[in-house]
Parts: structure tokens; C-alpha cells; sequence
């Protein structure tokens, strides 16, 4: 299939929240649909990095602070897109992330990595239910990462195992997968409309590996090695225009149905035009997308229930 971003239809009228819009996937989604007519809602955790962000867009965008490390920070940034959307919000794209963080906490106890990838993302999603309308879709951003090791549902915030940066950050990106299509299966049961996918950006020159360099190794050696790790990083990845026409595919095709998920179509999906990915076969298991559903409940004490 060959898909760019010339083939995206006019968006004039739509509002689109996106997740860790001030770089990467998501600077460049933001971009892209603005540039398309729609009004997009950039939430970003950094008021600075956001600001910046959206003076590099050219058409409608604002800026709206949102850490998904904190859920008191969730509850605020839903409320506050309700009121300034009219509870019309038509995409949410759950772009943010972070990755091979050393091992640390949320503010509400949870690991990093899952409490802010799905968690933060979880939380968001459900209180924004209400203010999704009829058709809107919600794009939920894995990674070639989620083929990794499982999840322990269990001890999904690593209070008993031994953490591991790249098997919390693996984790994290099987349970947005788990997620986007659990939040399918439970809209078709309950006859809601409403499409919800999930994508990913195969090998792209993004920001996330330099930053986890950045937070493992710090002073003058981090520095140099963030460095290292950024110039290989372009040598070996898609550019970020390219990748992100997956999500951006997501969100806008009109062929697009609910519980797809979608990446670049190249050898090993790493990179390529936009297109159907292969999720591992545990990510369409009924019993753990449900499971997931439920702790994710309990843990963040956010009901799902849309009424």
C-alpha cells in the first residue's frame, strides 16, 4: 500500500488531543493535522518545550499541560479538555512515552515507564469518554518493543521481581497494545461508536533513545554518550516524517476499523509506507485484555464505565 501524507482528507472542523506533542511523533502529528485543518490540542508535560512546540506549528494548535506520571495531572487536563472542547473531541492520540528509564516511581507509586505509557494513558482515555463523539477515534501508540518479554500482571510496577529498564519499557508497550484493543472489544459490546487502534513507528529517528541515554548516564560522560547514541540513531532509522504516517493513518484513513493495528510495512516492519502490523498473538487474548482492564481500574481508580 502507498500512503503519504498528501492522501490525509481535510480535517477542518475536527479537534485532536495528542499526547507528547512537544518533539517527535507527536510534534509532527500535530503538524500535519493542523497544516490539514484541524484544531489540535498539544499536551505536553514542559509549558517551555510546549510553547516552543507550538510555534513550530502552522495552523490552530494550543497548548495544554499534562504529566501522565501524575493522575491528579490527568483528571485536571481531561476536565480542562472538556470545557474547552465542548466535550466535542473528535481523535485522541496517545503519542507520549518514555523509555529505558532507571528505576524509579510515579507520583502515584507506579513505574515509571508502565505508570506513564499505559497508566497515565489509560486514565486519560476513560475520563475522556464523555466528550468523544460519535465516530471519533482514539490511536494508541505501541512499539516493535511490545514482541519483547510479557507483562506480569501481577507485579507490573516491579515490587518483586528484579526491574529491568528494557523489560518495563517491553511491558508498557504489550499493555498500550493490550489496551487499544480491549477498549475496542468493550465499544462493540456495548454498541458504542467509536474506533479504537493502536500503531507503531517500526525504527524511527525519534527522541526517545537519546533521552533514556540522558536520564541513565549523567554528567560530562552522559553527555558524550547521549551524543553517540543520537548521531547512531540517525544512521539506522526511518526518517521521523516517515514514521509517523502510521498514526497519522490511523487517525485519518477512512478505511480504518476499529481494533487494527498498523505500522510501516517494510521487512520486520521496521520501516516502509503505512500499514496492517502483526501484533504477537497474547496481545488479542481476551482473558489478558481484560485482566489488564481491570488492574489498570483498581490501580489508578479511574472507573471506565464512559456514563
Amino acid at each position: 500500500m502507498s500512503w503519504s501524507e498528501t492522501d490525509i482528507p481535510d480535517q477542518t472542523g475536527k479537534t485532536v488531543l495528542i499526547t507528547g506533542a512537544n518533539s517527535g511523533l507527536g510534534l509532527r502529528s500535530a503538524q500535519v493535522l493542523a497544516a490539514k485543518g484541524a484544531h489540535v490540542l498539544m499536551a505536553c508535560r514542559s509549558l517551555d518545550r510546549g510553547r516552543a512546540a507550538v510555534a513550530k506549528v502552522d495552523g490552530a494548535a494550543e497548548l495544554v499541560r499534562l504529566d501522565l506520571a501524575d493522575l491528579a495531572s490527568v483528571r485536571k487536563v481531561a476536565a480542562e479538555v472538556r470545557e474547552l472542547t465542548g466535550d466535542r473531541l473528535h481523535v485522541l492520540m496517545n503519542n507520549a512515552g518514555v523509555m529505558g528509564t532507571p528505576k524509579s516511581t510515579t507520583a502515584d507509586g507506579f513505574e515509571t515507564q508502565v505508570g506513564t505509557n499505559h497508566f497515565g494513558h489509560a486514565a486519560l482515555t476513560w475520563l475522556l469518554m464523555p466528550a468523544l463523539v460519535p465516530g471519533a477515534r482514539v490511536v494508541t501508540l505501541s512499539s516493535l518493543a511490545h514482541r519483547g518479554k510479557g507483562l506480569d500482571l501481577d507485579d507490573l510496577h516491579f515490587e518483586r521481581r528484579r526491574y529491568g529498564a528494557a523489560a518495563a519499557y517491553c511491558q508498557s508497550k504489550f499493555a498500550n497494545l493490550l489496551f487499544a484493543i480491549e477498549l475496542d472489544r468493550r465499544a462493540r459490546a456495548a454498541d458504542l461508536d467509536l474506533v479504537s487502534v493502536a500503531a507503531h513507528p517500526g525504527v524511527t529517528e525519534t527522541e526517545l533513545a537519546t533521552n533514556s541515554a540522558r536520564l541513565r548516564v549523567k554528567g560530562p560522560i552522559g553527555a558524550a554518550i547521549t551524543k553517540v547514541v543520537g548521531f547512531g540513531n540517525k544512521l539506522v532509522t526511518q526518517s521521523l516524517a516517515r514514521g509517523t504516517l502510521p498514526q497519522l493513518y490511523a487517525a485519518t484513513a477512512p478505511d480504518v476499523t476499529g481494533g487494527e493495528y498498523f505500522g510501516p510495512t517494510g521487512p520486520r516492519e521496521m520501516f516502509g509506507a503505512p500499514g496492517p502490523a502483526k501484533p504477537r498473538a497474547a496481545a488479542l487474548n481476551p482473558d489478558l485484555g481484560r485482566t489488564l482492564w481491570e488492574r489498570t481500574a483498581e490501580q489508578t481508580g479511574v472507573s471506565p464505565d464512559p456514563a
